[in-house]
């Protein structure tokens, strides 16, 4: 007689065993991994993890440099490598262009070394962070305005220092940034004849960027919105202020004809100043 619950009995039995098999390669695999994390966290000596780490930066593979230098801050915690491999860590950050993780990691190892040559060095990686991602002045400007706290905070602490030094030239890179975005707007609004606020942005640009390249721009628009508003007085100071300070510039020479056209006294600017002549055009102007 046949047993017909023969033909189920084997089908589990094949399952279970199947199963099994399975459990067992699961297991093994699991075994095999836990072999792979135990030789990936094999201390080794702190000389040669800190070596391979600088190589991958020489070769340029920053990205590769930083776990090696998290290791040797993670297996020697203790050591002056660790802390010097804090601050290579942020600097492979930021050469990967991964410039929040470099912001985080120097003000990690700001916050635990403070006072060291090396926190010195980290506020300037901070500053450079936030300096090589400014954007065209046709958007937004906040990334302009915290590179140029961090600059100014590294030219107040690091007094004396070629980072001072570079950070100065960059102060003044980014200002000129600054004011290139506020004379788009200016003259945004200048073209839509909305001159009071055109005049707004113009005296930003002349009171806190006198120094950059767009300075002349300014004082010559200036006396263009104050002409639009039939306020001759001030635009005769703007171009006066303009004389005085850029005789050379090509805005003088069309704030000289804009005066002339529009039949107005043009008051040159003297060569010395010694009774205050220009501060006084100054206070008129603001």
């Amino acid at each position: 007689m046949t047993d017909t619950k023969t033909p189920k009995s084997t089908s589990r039995l094949r399952s279970v065993a199947g199963l099994g098999l399975a459990l067992t390669m699961l297991a093994a695999c699991a075994g095999n991994q836990s072999e792979r994390d135990e030789l990936a966290f094999v201390e080794r000596p702190v000389e040669v993890l800190y070596n391979e780490a600088t190589r991958a930066i020489d070769r340029n593979f920053f990205s590769e440099a930083i776990p090696l230098f998290e290791a040797v801050e993670r297996q020697h915690p203790y050591s002056e490598w660790a802390r010097r491999s804090m601050l290579m860590a942020a600097y492979s950050a930021y050469r990967a262009a991964k410039y929040d993780d470099a912001i985080e990691r120097c003000r990690r190892y700001i916050g635990l070394h403070p006072g060291t040559r090396g926190a010195t060095y980290a506020y300037y990686l901070i500053a450079l962070s936030y300096f090589e991602r400014i954007v065209d002045v046709g958007r937004d400007q906040k990334v302009s305005e915290s590179a140029l706290a961090a600059l100014q905070d590294v030219v107040r602490r690091a007094a004396g220092t070629p980072y001072a030094k570079d950070a100065a030239l960059k102060i003044d890179m980014v200002n000129d940034q600054l004011a290139g975005k506020e004379m788009e707007i200016g003259r945004f609004y200048l073209n839509s004849r909305e001159h009071i606020a055109a005049i707004g942005r113009f005296t930003t640009v002349v009171k806190n960027y006198q120094t950059t390249s767009h300075a002349p721009e300014a004082l010559y628009r200036l006396a263009e919105a104050y002409l639009s508003l039939g306020l001759a007085d001030q635009a005769q100071v703007a171009a006066s202020v303009l004389g005085y300070n850029h005789p050379r510039s090509i805005w003088y020479a069309r704030a000289y004809e804009l005066m002339t056209v529009s039949g107005l006294t043009f008051e040159q600017p003297p060569e010395k100043d010694p009774d205050g002549w220009f501060d006084r055009m100054r206070k008129k102007l603001f």
